[in-house]
Parts: C-alpha cells; structure tokens; sequence
C-alpha cells in the first residue's frame, strides 16, 4: 500500500512540476528575456525549400521562414542578423518549445485546435494547400488517380491523414523528411508525394523538366508562428512585425524572391488572420476527428 501511495504522490508532484515551470520558460522568451540574451532563438526546418533550407557548401540555412524570423529579430533586437536558427522537424518543434530550447517555431506550420492547446500562435503569415508532385510524364492529374497507386509523405505530418482519406486504396509510404520521399519519387518507388504545395515546388525546382505539381490544392493550410503559452508580450511584438510586412512592401519581396511570385490575388484576405479564425477554417475542412497537423 505505501509503495503505491508513493507512486500516486510521485505522479501528482511531476504533474505540479510541469504546471509551474510552464510560466517560468514563457518568461524565459519574453521580449525582455531576449533583448538581455542579446539574440532570438528560433526553430525552423533545414530541409523544407523555399521556406528553410542548409545549403551544405556554406552551412549557412536560407528561406522564407528565415526572413520572416530575421524581420522579428530587428523588431525585438534592433539588428536582423541577431537570430540562432535552430534545426526543428515536425515532430520535435512543439517539444523544442515548451522546453525553452527557443522562443519561436517558424517552421510551416499550420495554426489548429489541437496545437493552440499547447502552445499560442501568430497572426496567419501564409497559406498553402496540400498537393501532389509527380513524374513529368505520370498519369496522375488528381488524388483520384492515385487508386491502387503508391504515394510518399512523412512522419508526424497532415497529409498522411489527408491522403488516406481521399485516396483510400492508395499505398501510403511514410519517411522522415520531404527530400527522402522525392529521391523514393525520383527512384521509381512510389508514384507521388505530397505535402503542401509550396514545399513540393520548392522540391519541383531542382529538377522542374522531369517533375510537376498536380492535382490543384485540396486542403486549406495557415501557417502561423508558434509562442509559448501565455507569452503575451512576444505574441504582439510578432503581430506588429508581420502588420509592418504586410504594409511597408517587404512581404510581397519577401514572397516574390522564395516563390518567384507576387503574393496571390487574395492575399489581403487571410494575412495576418487571427489564429483563432484561422484554426477554426482548417477544422471545419474535415469530419470530426480532423487530421493531425502538419
């Protein structure tokens, strides 16, 4: 009975202990706790391009995420070039979070209900949709297609869930990273990837004459920046550097030179979006349960 007891004891201390250091680390990445560290911590992916990208001659990572973090840097610090960026996956970026390995996930990750119980978000700062990549000559134009077929994605990611759904007797193959899937595509392993469209463009561009995007966008993705719960004072200084993008010109550049587009049309419309509409948009694309985010 007394081993029991401690047992019991043991678990309501550790769950005390992970209540109250909650506070204690968002206070470690206030705007204040940066500005005496001298430098913002952020989580972004080394192998999602155009959004994060190591380029291994240089060892230096570049992208869209990169500059979106590097505009919050001169924000708190007064100096763009006063960021660690900090390697981050799918499955690791929240944890990475809440431990206080870094103040920030900038890391194309999408805003929803299950992650805004963990962690607070940002304003919205982009939008994808999930797609297809495929062979230039392949007979897959849409998810339909893939019946029967073979189709890669990875670990700890949406469109695993999404894909099953919408394309039932298709094969799906789960690996680690987008780049491992699109040498399986280049490879002849499996038919198609699929992820958000913009990182399989990003992929797309480093062969565009034997590969193509296909099947349009078939979900709705806001990509918001991820905060430490109850980290008020980072959330609005976040929000005020993605209001100042938005209207001084520097995210249009910013799109325009990852993306070589200007921002889409509708723009306007979902940027800077509040987090809270923008979970509830992607919820309401799927029956309950919704997928797991990506």
């Amino acid at each position: 009975m007394l081993t029991r007891f401690r047992a019991w004891l043991l678990i309501v201390l550790a769950a005390v202990l992970v209540a109250n250091l909650a506070p204690v680390r968002a206070a470690e990445t206030t705007p204040d706790a940066i500005k005496a560290r001298g430098v913002l911590r952020v989580g972004v992916k080394y192998d999602a391009p155009p959004f994060g990208q190591l380029d291994p001659r240089t060892n230096a990572v570049a992208g869209f995420d990169i500059d979106i973090a590097r505009a919050i840097a001169k924000t708190i610090l007064g100096d763009e070039s006063k960021v660690q960026l900090v390697q981050v996956t799918s499955a690791n970026r929240i944890p990475q979070l809440q431990n206080g390995n870094i103040d920030l996930i900038i890391a194309t990750m999408t805003i929803t209900k299950d992650r805004m119980a963990q962690i607070d978000f940002s304003n919205v700062y982009y939008r994808a949709g999930q797609s297809l990549l495929v062979r230039a000559n392949s007979p897959v134009k849409t998810s339909r297609d893939l019946a029967g077929r073979s189709v890669c994605t990875i670990t700890g990611s949406t469109p695993e869930q999404t894909i099953r759904r919408v394309a039932p007797t298709a094969t799906v193959v789960i690996l680690e990273s987008y780049p491992e899937c699109f040498t399986a595509l280049r490879g002849g392993r499996v038919d198609a990837e699929t992820t958000d469209n913009v990182l399989l463009f990003g992929l797309q561009q480093q062969d565009p004459a034997n590969f193509k995007l296909t099947g349009g966008q078939f979900t709705f993705e806001p990509y918001g920046i991820g905060i430490a719960k109850g980290n008020a004072a980072l959330a609005a200084a976040v929000n005020a550097t993605l209001a100042r993008l938005g209207t001084d010109g520097s995210y249009a550049k910013i799109h325009a030179k990852w993306l070589k587009d200007p921002p889409p049309s509708d723009w306007r419309t979902w940027y800077n979006e509040s987090p809270e509409k923008a979970a509830e948009q992607f919820a309401t694309q799927f029956p309950t349960p919704s997928p797991a985010p990506h």
